[in-house]
């Protein structure tokens, strides 16, 4: 008979938090718990939250109300980022037992040998300022690539984010981990590794729990490159001031990087850049991308963008608008700005009515179907190299190329996880596309 004791996880939020959620969730295997899907019973339930956005706080008690129906009994516990900003919040939703801050997360099975249910939820969280140790992590499961975390916290102060109270300042991991963790992910014959952080071109910093660089993300990424058994390695999200010269030009000739970028963009106004506090003009960023696209005119390039920021009129919005329909990017990541306590931009005046904000995340989120279009159809008649999925969506796989073009094709379990030369030929109904094997 089976008396191990289950334990499910619950992850809202970025790649960060998925890679954070396979660590805690090893530190279970190794105490002899057993893992089960969040739907099944469990004897505890962990969930890793998230602070970016309003609608993560409100599916907190949803998700609870979920775990509480797996299992009325079981210990349920909160850890993440807002865990750290609102501890007491969190405690005080029916049901939780448990709140985790930055630096306890990692800890959590020192704090769970008692599964009984408390009457009030306890609080154990840190000073953020006692969050400057690093923990390494990274996540795989049935999927075909894996997130490695490589850095941690953040030193900028962009008046609308709250990451910096939530995670602590910028931190690394060392060189020699990351290397033998991006080992360790090969081995497991996983293709594709994904570097995550939560400003990874700020890597080297705190590689001593200091100030002190020995490395740079340029040097992260040439290490990277040598090591054995690694098909595909994909940056995530870079600032574009961050995001060197020398590193685009090394993707471009590099064995295992992709052509795939994610820079954050937030506005395309100047004027709105500079009240976010944001490192660089508009100016900087074409630069960017057309440093990227001189270099490797296939490369995909994704932005991320803001809509409703406090000042953010009809005229500077259009101003935005009008810089990414002219900008040679593949698509778009909106966020609709929300509010959030403790940050500068909460205080500012000329707040955006939300349904104006709602009416701008529309037209931005138009573009970006226009724009994924208008790449897709770039790429018809290419030859490119596709990592297929492990998972069967309605009698199809579905892939991606190494420049993120997602293509489909009928279900054959024979695919998963294998790399395989083809020619894009048409882009379907579904806007996904097809290819003939090469």
């Amino acid at each position: 008979m089976n008396n191990k004791k289950k334990v499910g996880f619950y992850t809202l939020g970025c790649k960060l938090n998925f890679s954070e959620t396979s660590t805690i969730s090893r530190s279970f295997k190794d105490e002899g718990f057993e893992r089960v899907d969040f739907k099944d019973p469990a004897d505890i339930y962990v969930i890793n939250t998230c602070s970016v956005t309003e609608n993560a706080d409100k599916r907190f008690k949803t998700i609870v109300k979920q775990a509480q129906k797996g299992n009325p009994e079981a210990f349920i516990v909160a850890v993440g980022c807002y865990a750290q900003l609102k501890p007491q919040e969190l405690a005080d939703v029916n049901g939780v037992d448990l709140v985790l801050g930055a630096t306890e997360k990692f800890k959590i099975t020192d704090y769970i040998n008692d599964l009984s249910k408390n009457d009030l939820g306890e609080v154990h969280s840190c000073e953020i300022e006692d969050a400057d140790f690093y923990v390494g992590s990274y996540s795989f499961g049935d999927r075909t690539r894996a997130f490695l975390k490589v850095q941690d916290g953040c030193d900028y102060k962009c008046t609308y984010c709250t990451i910096p109270l939530a995670r602590g300042i910028s931190r690394s991991d060392e060189l020699q981990n990351v290397l033998n963790n991006a080992k360790e992910i090969s081995e497991k014959g996983i293709k594709e590794i994904v570097l995550t952080g939560v400003n990874i071109g700020d890597y080297g910093k705190g590689e001593f729990g200091n100030k002190k660089h020995e490395h740079t993300f340029f040097e992260l990424v040439e290490a990277l490159d040598t090591v054995k058994g690694i098909e595909r390695l994909r940056i995530s999200s870079i600032e574009p001031n961050l995001l060197k010269n020398e590193t685009i030009d090394f993707v471009s000739k590099s064995r295992t990087f992709v052509p795939h970028f994610h820079i954050p963009l937030q506005s395309g106004s100047n004027d709105i850049l500079k009240l976010m506090r944001r490192r660089y003009m508009k100016e900087l960023y074409v630069d960017r991308v057309n440093k990227i696209k001189q270099v490797m005119p296939h490369a995909c390039i994704g932005v991320d963008v803001i809509v409703g920021f406090p000042g953010e009129t009809d005229e500077l919005f259009l101003e935005t608008f009008n810089f990414l329909n002219t900008l040679d990017i593949s698509y778009l990541h909106v966020f609709t700005y929300s509010e959030r306590e403790n940050t500068t931009a909460a205080t500012m005046e000329g707040v955006v009515p939300k349904n104006i904000r709602a009416k701008r995340s529309k037209m931005l989120r138009g573009l970006s179907v226009k724009k994924r279009r208008a790449f897709y159809e770039s790429q018809i008649t290419t030859s490119r190299n596709v990592l297929f999925e492990s998972e069967n969506k309605e009698g199809y796989i579905h892939g991606f190329t190494e420049n993120y073009v997602k293509v489909k094709s009928p279900w054959n379990p024979e695919l998963v996880n294998t790399l395989h030369n083809v020619k894009l030929t048409k882009i379907d109904d579904d806007g996904l596309v097809r290819f003939d094997f090469t």
